[in-house]
């Protein structure tokens, strides 16, 4: 059995799905630790992984620095923030791969596999978002509207050049510590094409299809899930309050930044009023708030057990939100904030899962109302939630990445 390190930089989203990954590969008989940030020890932890830190402080920097800014803007600033902190991160990766058999590598955490390169030990792309070129569709990171099938390849294709550039000064000191030759980050892009770096997606290909330009090594596999709370118990005033009336609808948008968290609660409030819903608030890293008899506003709740319990849900988009939503079977609001969410957005619309995106720099309080109305009252957003759920249940990402672990372990062909 193989002492797996996962590298886990970000947000909760882009951290709490390799828990599930985590605690599969432990059942299968791996030695299994997640390197991440502080804020997610005690996640970690509980699920009886191992847990090696990286420095950055994600929660605070994402809520000072990164609200109100436009959707590339934000894309820039976050890959920015990661560079900035790219030598203490590589230092510490360095540390916990050392110790490993192999390393799975996100898209924040990408010079891991420089290191696991320069180390001999084999590596596996595990990411959440489409980052490969095509010519199906735009890069996530940037847009959700086609530039056209040569510009949607090119536009990704420069994505993950130039994504690499802030980082160059780091990289080229670790290849020189780990006795690699130099190598442009356009030519360590077509090195880890051309020994075909195996890449697995962690979401669904009914949500995102493999497109026929991918080569075989790139695939999605089914979505990666947070690992089960089996030992939660909700608190007495949410128990109350589900209790009190018909479902109510979730909003929350985690652990994204919020520029008035004061005017944005207001607003919530005031959309589920208008739309004759009762409403579950999450207060996520910017503390939302509601002070009404028909809104409670709550700390965290694992998703897997509060989603189906709701009428609809309303979130940022997020790839982990998504796909807690879609695997709960119920109608969703998305309202996309940066990155990758407008990508997710726009397919949650194409899957008729959610009357349409509400776009955060255009939410008001009115749009918001009009939403829930129809995705509460409409019976083709649950109908084909529901079938979608259905489907997804049959599909077991986790497995897939348990079988590239052997594979590579094992040096098989």
């Amino acid at each position: 059995m193989a002492r797996v390190a996962i590298m886990a930089i970000g947000s909760r989203g882009d951290v709490a799905p390799f828990t599930g990954l985590g605690v599969r590969l432990r059942e299968a008989g791996h030695e299994v630790t997640i390197a991440s940030h502080a804020v997610f020890e005690p996640l970690i932890r509980r699920h009886g992984l191992g847990f090696h830190l990286l420095p950055m402080d994600a929660q605070e920097q994402l809520q000072t620095r990164f609200a109100d800014r436009g959707l590339t803007r934000m894309t820039i600033a976050v890959n920015q923030m990661i560079a900035e902190n790219a030598r203490p991160l590589a230092e510490a990766m360095l540390e916990a791969a050392r110790a490993a058999d192999v390393l799975l590598v996100t898209p924040p955490s990408w010079f891991a596999a420089v290191i696991a390169e320069g180390l001999g030990i084999p590596s596996i792309g595990v990411y959440l978002q489409p980052l490969t070129p095509t010519r199906e569709f735009p890069p996530a990171a940037l847009t959700a509207r086609s530039l056209g099938g040569w510009a949607n390849y090119r536009a990704a294709r420069l994505l993950l050049t130039a994504g690499q550039r802030p980082f160059r000064s780091v990289v080229a000191e670790l290849r020189t510590e780990l006795g690699l030759p130099a190598a442009s980050p356009a030519a360590w892009l077509k090195a880890t094409e051309q020994r075909q770096w195996p890449i697995l997606y962690g979401y669904s290909p009914l949500v995102v299809p493999a497109p026929p330009d991918w080569p075989a090594w790139y695939r999605p596999v089914g979505y990666l899930h947070p690992a089960p709370e089996p030992d939660f118990a909700p608190a007495p005033e949410l128990e109350r309050f589900l209790a009190a009336g018909p479902p109510p609808v979730y909003i929350g948008f985690g652990s994204m930044p919020v520029r008035d968290r004061d005017a944005l609660s207001a607003l919530l409030v005031t959309a589920a009023r208008t739309a004759g819903v009762r409403a579950i608030v999450s207060a996520g890293w910017a503390g939302l708030t509601a002070d009404a008899e028909d809104v409670l506003a709550v700390g965290e709740v694992p998703h897997e057990w509060l989603f189906p319990r709701m009428a609809a849900v309303v979130h940022h988009a997020g790839a982990g939100t998504s796909a807690a939503a879609l695997r709960a079977g119920v109608p969703q609001v998305p309202i996309p904030v940066m990155v990758d969410q407008p990508f997710w957005a726009k397919r949650l619309d194409r899957l008729g899962v959610t009357p349409g995106p509400v776009p955060m720099r255009k939410l008001r309080a009115e749009r918001l109302a009009e939403a829930l109305r129809a995705a509460t009252t409409d019976p083709r957003y649950r109908e084909r939630a529901q079938a979608l759920a259905a489907a997804l249940a049959k599909e077991d990402g986790a497995g897939a990445v348990l079988r590239e672990v052997a594979r590579v372990t094992s040096g098989a062909a």
